[in-house]
């Protein structure tokens, strides 16, 4: 059986009084798309960080292919194949699409020596055209990001999060404020990279048909806690998740 691309062990975390992740453990297989979905309040988001070391966790372990990893910037996650996507834009309004793109390959590659002195892309422009073409983004190359729709923002902010190569990448709400054209472009991009390049995903997200139809696996959150995993068809018909989340 292969190694787990993720595995977050006995996670707990809280902020005064109030226990934000009480006890989370689950392992990301290579390949996977895992969905983490919950209430407003369920601790999606402080898990999502304690992962990636915006926060320390009171207890438990996060382990990057059996490695341990706790505190280190995001910058090193990027170094061990963990990429990730925000709530709010990454990219830079002022511009344009490929520098945006190249701008994000350049913190994964060589050192700070090598990008002062070496080639202004750091030899990257090829890759990042790839990319740009794999996101359907061509003929956008040269537009200012900040002229972009903000669906087509999302693309280039996934395409941004892809620069490196990653194993596993984080998304958190892809979906959100993307309208329904743009959102099957993301989906079907996101589709395509998993199945060309076996990457692992997990994706928070609170549009259920997007999750639905995107994840292999989901779990469900509440008050801290792992309420339900499963196939998507068996989270949809639970009745705990439908009490906690879906609404009758």
């Amino acid at each position: 059986m292969s190694r787990p691309v993720l595995s977050v062990r006995n996670i707990t975390k809280s902020f005064g009084g109030i226990k934000a992740v009480q006890g989370v453990s689950f392992d990301v297989a290579p390949g996977e798309v895992l969905g983490l979905i919950g209430p407003n309040g369920s601790g999606k988001s402080t898990l999502f960080n304690c992962v990636l070391g915006q926060y320390r966790p009171d207890s438990g372990e996060v382990l990057v292919n059996g490695r341990k990893v706790g505190g280190q910037r995001a910058c090193d996650l990027n170094k061990m194949g963990v990429g990730r996507t925000f709530q709010q834009l990454s990219v830079f309004p002022g511009m344009s699409v490929l520098d945006n793109i190249l701008l994000a390959g350049q913190e994964h590659k060589g050192s700070m020596l090598s990008r002062l002195f070496g080639p202004r892309d750091a030899g990257l422009t090829g890759e990042a055209e790839k990319m740009i073409e794999f996101f359907r983004l061509g003929h956008l190359r040269d537009t200012l990001a900040g002229a972009l729709s903000y669906g087509q923002q999302k693309l280039v902010d996934a395409a941004m999060a892809f620069m490196a190569g990653p194993t596993l990448v984080l998304l958190d709400e892809p979906a959100g404020g993307v309208n329904l054209t743009m959102l099957g472009a993301l989906k079907d991009r996101l589709i395509a990279y998993n199945r060309d390049h076996g990457t692992s995903f997990v994706v928070i997200e609170h549009n259920m048909e997007f999750v639905m139809s995107l994840c292999t696996r989901i779990i469900v959150l509440a008050e801290g806690r792992i309420i339900a995993e499963g196939a998507p068809e068996e989270v949809r018909s639970n009745q705990m998740v439908i009490d906690a989340y879906l609404g009758g």
